[in-house]
């Protein structure tokens, strides 16, 4: 039978979601765990790989198995045996048309930003960074430029393995809220939500740091245009940090009966 299982990492001590020679990325842990609660080798499917360094809240794999486990049985046995910064969210037995990249109609990602004068401490690894203030208004106009399809090259980073830079972005949220340590009244968390039906490799740690340059006044909003046009990676910011980069999931069509969020949602600054 196929199952599909939810997984949330701290991306933070591995080398990115996909397995690699190291054996320290998050798919080598889990299907060591999943191998080790199934007593045979399990081979798994995501439904987007993740970077060094990236965090994940929803990530989605499938894998084939001719064992027949409860649904409950997959989560805490499999846990049992993963690290603590790694835990299965859920699991669901699912038809064998399912497959976790390949179903998805869309990604949802989120980027969490602390602007403060004094550097994250506790927040180390789970937060950007930035100690200037930002301008909410110039980065809303600017990333209103990116809703929609388009030729997303200049985002895109030289290792890329994407088919085609053609996505579509379907919206960018962002906001904030207070976050004052003593003596910094202008303290705040930024948070940056994109959802699009597919993500290029740094993409979005692309957008960051135009966004961040945008909103720090060393561009107007405009350049914003003149970066997606360009269609060169030369035309735009430098690449920002993945501390505060969330895969908060794909998104499913109903029928596959599949959890759309994840309680880590809720207190995600």
């Amino acid at each position: 039978m196929r199952v599909a299982l939810g997984v949330g990492y701290s991306g933070t001590r591995y080398h990115g979601w996909q397995s690699q020679p190291s054996g320290n990325t998050v798919q080598d842990q889990l299907e060591k765990a999943l191998g080790r609660f199934a007593a045979q080798p399990v081979s798994t499917l995501c439904a987007g790989r993740t970077d060094a360094g990236v965090h994940g809240l929803m990530q989605v794999v499938h894998f084939d198995t001719p064992l027949n486990r409860t649904e409950n049985s997959w989560v805490r046995g499999t846990n049992t045996f993963l690290p603590p910064d790694i835990a299965v969210q859920w699991a669901r037995v699912v038809p064998d048309a399912f497959h976790a990249r390949a179903s998805a109609v869309a990604r949802r990602y989120a980027y969490v930003l602390l602007q403060s004068r004094v550097r994250p401490s506790v927040e180390a690894g789970r937060v950007g960074w930035v100690f200037q203030p930002l301008d909410e208004t110039a980065m809303q106009q600017a990333a209103a430029t990116l809703l929609g399809e388009h030729d997303f090259t200049s985002f895109r980073a030289a290792a890329c393995q994407a088919h085609t830079p053609v996505k579509t972005m379907h919206q960018i949220r962002i906001s904030r809220r207070p976050a004052t340590p003593m003596g910094d009244d202008d303290a705040c968390y930024w948070r940056f939500e994109f959802e699009a039906n597919a993500f290029l490799h740094h993409m979005i740690r692309n957008i960051m740091g135009c966004l961040i340059a945008i909103g720090q006044g060393s561009q107007p909003a405009g350049w914003m245009r003149e970066v997606l046009a360009a269609r060169s990676r030369d035309a735009a910011a430098p690449t920002f940090a993945p501390d505060g980069l969330y895969f908060l999931g794909p998104v499913y069509d109903a029928h596959w009966g599949l959890p759309t969020r994840v309680p880590a949602y809720d207190w995600l600054p």
